[in-house]
């Protein structure tokens, strides 16, 4: 089977108790990886579901706070991971926040917030760890971007300019990674059915634009996380500084 290479690796996925974050722990779990489950705010089913998928699939899921608007959160995230093991395969940055809001109502408080969340503190992690990647000579960093930093999606200045500075920082990080045998991509999701969309969009928004998708649809967070183990596994070795759109066909 092509996913036999994720098998052992040891993978931290941010975000991993919702949505797509929740889709890659249970896929990377499925195929034998080891995970760091890096949440804001654990808690009892978040622990129930990772220690099930611990005894199903016969792997090891650390679950760790990391708060992403919080610089410390991050670095103490970080240093409880290379307690436990320093040989990181792949970094899965998919946590994130949503906000719509026009460019002229958009706050230097919340356009300093969204940046911090969605790009600054992923970066941040991403240095710490490549770190561990460069020295052990291999890695795989996969970022979980948007279709709306790509189309500049009206309503959402702030958001989809973060997405569209990861896109970039995308090409630019492969390109400085890939001496170290360490590959850099994203993917970019259209709508989504998780939370963090329907809590965020209005419904009569949501179905117009499902008018504008080829396959008329919304995706489920298992059809993203497909994309994310193609990127992970070795079958994508050749793949470096891509962005990859998954968005239903829009049109």
């Amino acid at each position: 089977m092509f996913l036999d290479s994720l098998k052992k690796k040891n993978v931290i996925i941010t975000g991993s108790n919702k949505g797509i974050g929740k889709a890659a722990l249970e896929d990377f779990a499925k195929f034998g990886a080891n995970i760091f489950a890096c949440v804001r705010k654990p808690n009892k089913d978040f622990e129930k579901l990772t220690h099930n998928l611990e005894k199903k699939n016969k792997v090891k899921i650390e679950i760790v706070e990391l708060d992403l608007s919080k610089k410390e959160s991050i670095s103490n995230c970080v240093k409880n991971i290379f307690k436990k093991q320093n040989n990181i395969d792949i970094l899965i940055n998919n946590a994130g926040m949503l906000f719509n809001s026009l460019f002229q109502m958009t706050s230097e408080n919340k356009l300093n917030e969204i940046f911090n969340v969605n790009y600054f503190s992923q970066i941040f992690l991403t240095q710490i760890v490549s770190r561990g990647m460069i020295k052990n000579k291999k890695g795989n960093i996969i970022f979980v971007a948007s279709t709306s930093g790509i189309n500049g999606d009206e309503g959402r200045f702030a958001y989809s300019a973060t997405k569209s500075a990861i896109i970039n920082s995308t090409k630019t990080l492969s390109k400085e990674l890939s001496r170290y045998n360490i590959r850099v991509n994203s993917i970019s999701p259209g709508l989504t059915k998780t939370d963090l969309m329907t809590n965020n969009t209005k419904k009569e928004i949501i179905e117009n634009e499902i008018k504008k998708i080829s396959l008329k649809r919304v995706a489920e967070p298992q059809e993203i996380s497909n994309v994310l183990l193609f990127l992970a596994s070795e079958k994508s070795s050749y793949v470096n500084g891509q962005n990859i759109t998954v968005d239903g066909g829009y049109l």
